[in-house]
């Protein structure tokens, strides 16, 4: 398996592997496009696996702001994470993530945010980021689900506020 940078070749393959890895509907795949013509696309944090030539899996990583009253910080939101149903719970998910965590650090990002499973997530470093003092108001999700991975030792003790999602992911 190979883990590398999406190019514009790839957009339709990644878009059917986001409709399929989603049970055939295409509102993964939508805000895959949405993402990538707006200002918070990252080419380097838009991620494919690739197993025998095909793309299999697909990692999306872009930018949101943690809001605390006047403060903004840039950070990451990790949404959508695709792999094809046929080879799911082989690895390519966790290669993809570590990967794109790797790739945040290296950008010099300090926190990725996620709505998720609280079960797949926190062995990635992912908690739930209302322990935190961050807050998610814009959808609501049970707490368990709304998480965050600190890529930089002690930004969550200085980082507060809400969660802002950009008017792509709606």
């Amino acid at each position: 398996m190979r883990i590398r940078a999406e190019t514009v070749a790839d957009y339709n393959e990644v878009f059917q592997v986001n409709v399929k890895a989603f049970g055939d509907r295409e509102d993964e795949a939508q805000l895959v496009e949405n993402i990538r013509s707006s200002q918070g696309f990252i080419p380097e944090l838009s991620i494919v696996a690739e197993k025998d030539n095909e793309i299999v899996g697909h990692l999306l990583l872009s930018k949101a702001v943690v809001q605390d009253g006047e403060k903004l910080y840039d950070v990451i939101a990790l949404a959508p994470l695709a792999v094809l149903p046929n080879v799911q719970k082989q690895g390519i998910g966790k290669a993809l993530i570590q990967e794109g965590l790797e790739r945040c650090r290296t950008l010099g990002y300090e926190l990725v945010f996620l709505i998720g499973h609280p079960e797949y997530y926190p062995r990635f470093g992912f908690q739930p980021a209302g322990l935190h003092g961050l807050e998610l108001k814009q959808f609501a999700v049970p707490e368990n689900v709304f998480m965050v991975c600190e890529l930089k030792e002690g930004v969550l003790q200085r980082i507060k506020g809400e969660l802002k999602y950009p008017e792509t992911f709606f």
